[in-house]
């Protein structure tokens, strides 16, 4: 029989149109293969220390006999809730290790986020970087949470560089609130107590849920959905074959991870798919300081990076960033957001790298579509489906498959497909078919040969006197002025179309009128999709990721 997948045609040489399945049964086992086979390869580098996959599998059997010590069962919830350090790969193994259920936590959630969180998966423990502890002290009574484990910057960097950076923290920038949580004890104190038990050995099963993975919250209340080791055992497979084709097994190179290791992005193809290849991860604690970023290149053989396109963005506009020698680079990966052209372009143009689009939701583990790492990417699309994952435009009014370069909205099927949302089944059938379809609300097309472009959200979408504007589109196009450092459209009320594009702007240029932004897009839009409106900014909100929020904007 034919493969009906006109991808296929597309993917790198090497890649199978599936994956085997069958060699890992729980996520426990596929991260004990890779520490077993890269034991003194560098696993994880932070602020200049680094620790090895058996340094992480020691550590982290102390770390889950500890977890066991406190009275914590198979399937209880764990919150992780840091910034990029070497403390939460340490947590990762040692919770999964015991059985227990991952809730990774934005560590920027205010108090009320932190309690739905918590309250809502049941969360019995946590470990918290002290910055967000007086945060935790103000909710903890409404949760059940009996165990608090607390970190600092500087706790697993050695003596003196740990002093001074907690000092630094703590009394010059001082970024730590006193706070009181009786009982709780630090990350060390753990390893060192956990270190003196033993850690029973646990067996679990493709279809446990591991892991509860908290949508943005952005469409309305944030829920949980219910990862299995099958699905992020295939996830991170999927990836691990995509990604891997240009980067060596075990080798010195190593990979950049800018985004927080709590977002499904880095959580699977940075602290799983690529540590599962014996990559190196150099953990960027504080994206937002470009000068750690430009740091890490000059001290590391940097081979690729994962990272959203504000990110990239800003790092081909830093002088510093500009000046570096791009000669171990092999790769750089997009995803989170719509990678704007401009920005493709212009990170191709200095590196020397293309910068492949990547498309998946939290729901999808996350990876379902990236783009071919070699002359095959179309800058523009989300590229092809990963391995033994199913895509299809649907067009909903018809309840019919949408034909080549047909608008509709995006489905997918998958081994990588959620369980579903944790305690929530009307919401789950909402977004899962009855035959395993996942739809993503995002509207998209397919060309005739396979490669997927996404259009955009269906509650972004723009209604002018009747006719569909697209956010995505407007952004891409405005991005490509020179003046225009960044740029987000929403649709505003208007009495005589309905709603007309008004767009926030962050001047790189600061001569940049209004009106030159306006004549920009009559030069490349449609009538209808013009900006009416132009509001310069300082900065857009951001999620956490850097992901624009459109969502604060049209509050606004």
């Amino acid at each position: 029989m034919t493969d009906q997948r006109p991808w296929l045609t597309q993917y790198p040489a090497g890649i199978p149109a599936n994956i085997d399945l069958t060699r890992f049964t729980t996520l426990k086992d596929l991260l004990a293969d890779s520490t077993k086979q890269f034991g003194p390869k560098p696993a994880f580098s932070c602020m200049g220390k680094t620790i090895t996959f058996a340094e992480l599998d020691k550590l982290s059997d102390a770390f889950g006999a500890y977890l066991h010590y406190r009275g914590l069962q198979p399937g209880d919830k764990v919150a992780l809730m840091m910034p990029n350090l070497l403390q939460y790969p340490i947590a990762l193994h040692g919770v999964l290790k015991a059985g227990l259920v991952i809730v990774n936590t934005n560590p920027l959630y205010t108090p009320r986020e932190m309690k739905h969180q918590f309250a809502d998966s049941g969360a019995k423990a946590v470990v918290i970087a002290e910055n967000f502890a007086a945060n935790l002290q103000q909710i903890i009574g409404e949760t059940d949470i009996k165990t608090v484990i607390t970190t600092s910057i500087g706790e697993l960097l050695g003596f003196l560089k740990g002093g001074i950076t907690n000092f630094v923290v703590r009394n010059v920038k001082k970024m730590v609130p006193a706070y009181d949580l009786p009982g709780a004890v630090t990350f060390q104190t753990a390893l060192d107590e956990g270190a003196k038990h033993r850690l029973p050995a646990f067996t679990g099963q493709a279809e446990d849920t591991i892991a509860l993975q908290y949508t943005g919250g952005t469409t309305g209340v944030s829920k949980g959905a219910m990862l299995t080791n099958a699905n992020l055992v295939a996830n991170a497979l999927q990836s691990r074959a995509w990604m891997t084709q240009a980067l060596t097994a075990g080798g010195d190179e190593r990979m950049l991870c800018p985004l927080p290791l709590y977002h499904i992005f880095a959580f699977t193809v940075n602290s799983v798919a690529l540590f599962s290849h014996g990559i190196c991860n150099v953990l960027i604690t504080n994206p937002r300081d470009l000068s750690t970023i430009n740091k890490a290149f000059k001290d590391n053989k940097i081979a690729g990076l994962t990272a959203v396109n504000t990110l990239f963005n800003a790092l081909i506009n830093d002088p510093g960033f500009q000046g570096l020698d791009f000669r171990h680079l092999k790769i750089a990966v997009g995803g989170g957001m719509a990678v704007q052209r401009p920005v493709a372009e212009g990170w191709q143009k200095l590196t020397g790298v293309p910068l492949s689009e990547g498309y998946g939701l939290t729901e999808t583990s996350p990876s379902a579509c990236m783009n071919p790492l070699n002359d095959k990417m179309r800058i523009g699309t989300i590229g092809v489906p990963l391995p033994s994952t199913e895509m299809r435009i649907w067009v909903e009014e018809e309840n019919r498959v949408a034909s080549p370069e047909e608008r509709g909205e995006i489905h997918i099927k998958g081994p990588q497909v959620m369980k579903g949302y944790y305690n929530r089944p009307e919401a789950t059938a909402e977004v899962i078919t009855t035959d395993g379809w996942l739809r993503t609300g995002d509207i998209g097309v397919m060309s005739a040969d396979g490669f997927f472009r996404i259009v955009d959200r269906l509650k972004d979408m723009i209604l002018v006197s009747g006719f569909n504007v697209f956010p995505n589109e407007v952004e891409d196009v405005l991005a490509g002025h020179p003046g225009i450092l960044e740029v987000a459209a929403i649709g505003v009320p208007n009495e005589k179309s309905g709603e007309v594009v008004k767009v926030f702007v962050v001047k790189k240029d600061k001569s940049l009128k209004a009106e030159d932004v306006i004549n920009y897009a009559k030069e490349n839009l449609t009538g209808y999709k013009v900006p009416k409106e132009v509001e310069f900014r300082d900065d857009l909100p951001k999620s956490n990721v850097g992901k624009i929020i459109r969502r604060h904007l049209r509050d606004a």
